[in-house]
């Protein structure tokens, strides 16, 4: 890991007293990225291995998690299938893996951005700031609900959900998921390129157009587990569109 001295620097209002867990069980890296994220103006917590990072993401329901692949007790992988049971905390993957296998896996389950060791302690400060500022940006105004066929998503309270059997049922979608359908569904029958999915709703720095079919797949399969067919649909040669009844 490079040296270089973290210098003070005023917060931006979206990342002011956000609270980030790293879980990592080699001490030193977590001591240098909490030190260059305090002097970002953030508040870190430190887990050493997966059951404590799940406990502690329980108990301080922070506001991003920083998670190494390789720790003891339960790896990253595994730790991030069960925060994503539990909600939406944006996950950035720390791993000294730089194979595209183990990207996609960590895209798949739903993180929302990767980083490969030996990594510059002030690119994982960027990134954390760039996630916080995505997640937490406050709108300067009520957005607009979302319909489209039995659809509907509430852009401010982050909810997803369709109208089944009777009654409105909330999807569990992943972050990258909801960035999805919502895009989809802002216009139902234009047709998305996986360049311009890409760009509104994955992670940052991700040029990897391969794994938005990744993501619209997982999405596809959730939705056809409710009886919900051709969401969204794939356009061959062009993309995606929203798709069903739209």
């Amino acid at each position: 890991m490079p040296e270089s001295s973290p210098t003070a620097a005023r917060p931006p209002a979206a990342q002011a007293q956000a609270l980030v867990l790293i879980a990592e069980d080699e001490p030193e890296i977590a001591e240098i990225l909490s030190a260059y994220l305090q002097r970002s103006g953030l508040r870190t917590r430190h887990a050493s291995d997966g059951q404590q990072a799940l406990a502690m993401h329980r108990a301080l329901k922070p506001d991003l998690l920083l998670l190494d692949v390789q720790m003891p007790q339960l790896d990253g992988w595994k730790v991030l299938s069960e925060i994503r049971t539990r909600g939406d905390t944006p996950v950035i993957m720390l791993t000294a893996l730089d194979q595209d296998i183990d990207k996609l896996m960590g895209l798949r389950l739903g993180a929302d951005d990767y980083v490969v060791k030996p990594f510059n302690p002030a690119e994982v400060v960027a990134r954390v700031e760039a996630v916080l500022r995505r997640t937490r940006a406050a709108p300067a105004a009520a957005t607009p609900i979302l319909r489209a066929g039995p659809f509907q998503i509430d852009p401010d309270s982050h909810e997803a959900s369709v109208y089944r059997d009777g009654r409105q049922q909330t999807l569990d979608l992943t972050l990258t998921e909801f960035k999805l359908l919502a895009c989809l569904m802002r216009a139902p029958k234009r047709v998305f390129s996986r360049s311009e999915l890409l760009a509104n709703c994955l992670p940052e720095g991700d040029t990897q157009e391969r794994t938005v079919d990744s993501h619209v797949s997982k999405l596809r399969k959730k939705l056809e587990a409710l009886g919900i067919e051709g969401v969204p649909t794939s356009v061959w040669g062009v993309g995606y569109r929203f798709g069903g009844d739209a």
